[in-house]
């Protein structure tokens, strides 16, 4: 039998750099939230204890991979915690997010993982657990796992659920990927910027410490931001490439939208506190319950 699992996408509707580490990790404040479109996870077991995955990424052996990762990390923790021996695993992707845009693709399908294959498994590890494993492959995957909306510190491990007011974004790509390195790594980012408390940062105008870097090095998301200006509060999501502009209906999104110059690709998507990830183990669990 074959489950599919959504992997939703995240947005950054805030960022701040607060200091850097010895290690070069940067501490931040971010407030995370999830939107309700994202890639899609297709989960079979297998009579063996293979773990496969199809499509390959391109230009990611399976062997980095996040989800065989995740799915080998759990496997792992539940054999040493003297579990019964879990059964492999075939996983399909349906990639619709795009790589270097700051939506947390990568760190969402690790997260999908984690939670399908411990439902699948009968691992009953807490969502705490599997977040504690799953910082290990990625500062975002906790908060993918934990499935609420939050604001976060440290390198964005440490959180705190909240709930921001659901709007609709725009989602938008430049054609460009940005790898992470390449703005935690500028000379000119802001490392600075002075802790606030999170009552205060709520009521505060919302901004990006790492927009200003992507704009002056990649001139497509100059471009794309200064578009999505004319029209709505727009901003980078974590470090770009992907730019949101807020709306308070759908229909005023896809109007935008719709006015989008051909090298601009989005999406239109409701902003959601509760994962989508969340709301269909819910699920599973109640139609198992009636059975």
């Amino acid at each position: 039998m074959t489950q599919f699992w959504p992997s939703p996408a995240k947005l950054n509707l805030f960022l701040y750099i607060t200091g850097q580490r010895a290690n070069g990790y940067h501490d931040l404040q971010t407030l995370f939230q999830f939107v309700d479109y994202g890639d899609k996870l297709a989960f079979s077991l297998r009579d063996d204890e293979k773990i496969t995955l199809s499509p390959s990424v391109d230009g990611v052996p399976d062997e980095q991979n996040l989800i065989v990762r995740a799915a080998r990390l759990l496997k792992q923790r539940l054999e040493q915690d003297g579990k019964p021996a879990p059964r492999g695993v075939d996983i399909q992707l349906e990639k619709v997010l795009p790589m270097g845009g700051g939506l947390g693709g990568g760190s969402s399908n690790a997260a999908t993982t984690l939670i399908a294959l411990n439902y699948l498994w009968q691992g009953e590890l807490s969502d705490e657990q599997l977040a504690a494993l799953g910082v290990s492959l990625g500062a975002d995957v906790p908060v993918f796992v934990m499935g609420h909306a939050a604001f976060a510190e440290g390198i964005g491990e440490v959180l705190v659920p909240v709930s921001p007011p659901e709007k609709w974004y725009l989602v938008a790509h430049p054609g460009v990927s940005i790898p992470t390195p390449a703005i935690f790594g500028d000379p000119e980012l802001t490392r600075n910027t002075p802790k606030r408390l999170i009552d205060e940062l709520l009521h505060a105008d919302f901004s990006n410490d790492c927009e200003p870097i992507a704009r002056k090095r990649f001139c497509e998301v100059e471009q794309l931001v200064s578009w999505l200006l004319e029209y709505a509060p727009s901003r980078l999501t974590g470090t770009g490439a992907c730019v949101f502009a807020e709306f308070d209906t759908k229909d005023a999104a896809d109007e935008v939208l719709n006015k989008a110059p051909a090298w601009i690709s989005g999406f239109v998507a409701r902003g959601v506190n509760v994962s989508p990830l969340h709301q269909t183990r819910a699920e599973l669990m109640r139609a198992a319950a009636k059975v």
